[in-house]
C-alpha cells in the first residue's frame, strides 16, 4: 500500500460544513499509518447491503477526485483500478473480464508518434489475407 507522505503526526480531514450544520453520524473513518490499514466504523445502517451503495459512490468520487486533481489520472481508469482491485481483493473474478489487470497511470501528455507507413508491397499482402 502506497501513501502520499505527510508531515510527522496525524492529518486529520476535516467534517464538511454542511454535514456538521445539518448533524448527523460518523460511520467510517480509513487511516494508513506505516503501510497499516486502520478502519472504524458504526454499524449503523438497516441493511448491510447499504455499504455496497455507499462504496459504490465512494468509488466514483475518487475517480472524480483524481480526475479534477493535478494527478493526470482519467476517471474511468480510476474507477475501473479500484472495481479490479476490489475484485481481487474479495476473491472474485475480474470486473472488466475483457481488460488486462493494470493499475490506473497518468493520462500521457507526450505526443504520439505517427504510424508507420507501410509498403505497398505489404498493404497487398494485408488485403490478400483479409479476402481469404
Amino acid at each position: 500500500m502506497s501513501v502520499v507522505e505527510t508531515k510527522q503526526g496525524y492529518d486529520v480531514l476535516p467534517v464538511p460544513d454542511e454535514a456538521a450544520a445539518h448533524g448527523g453520524v460518523e460511520v467510517l473513518r480509513i487511516a494508513v499509518s506505516e503501510d497499516e490499514l486502520f478502519i472504524l466504523a458504526r454499524p449503523t445502517l438497516k441493511d448491510p447491503a447499504e455499504w455496497g451503495e455507499i462504496l459504490g459512490e465512494v468509488t466514483r468520487r475518487l475517480g472524480l477526485l483524481y480526475a479534477m486533481g493535478d494527478t493526470g489520472f482519467d476517471e474511468h481508469d480510476v474507477i475501473v483500478a479500484i472495481e479490479e482491485a476490489y475484485a481481487a481483493e474479495m476473491g472474485g473474478k475480474s470486473v472488466v473480464p475483457e481488460a488486462r489487470r493494470t493499475l490506473a497511470k497518468p493520462k500521457r501528455t507526450v505526443a504520439r508518434k505517427a504510424p508507420r507507413k507501410t509498403s505497398t508491397k505489404a498493404r497487398n499482402k494485408t488485403t490478400k489475407r483479409k479476402k481469404r
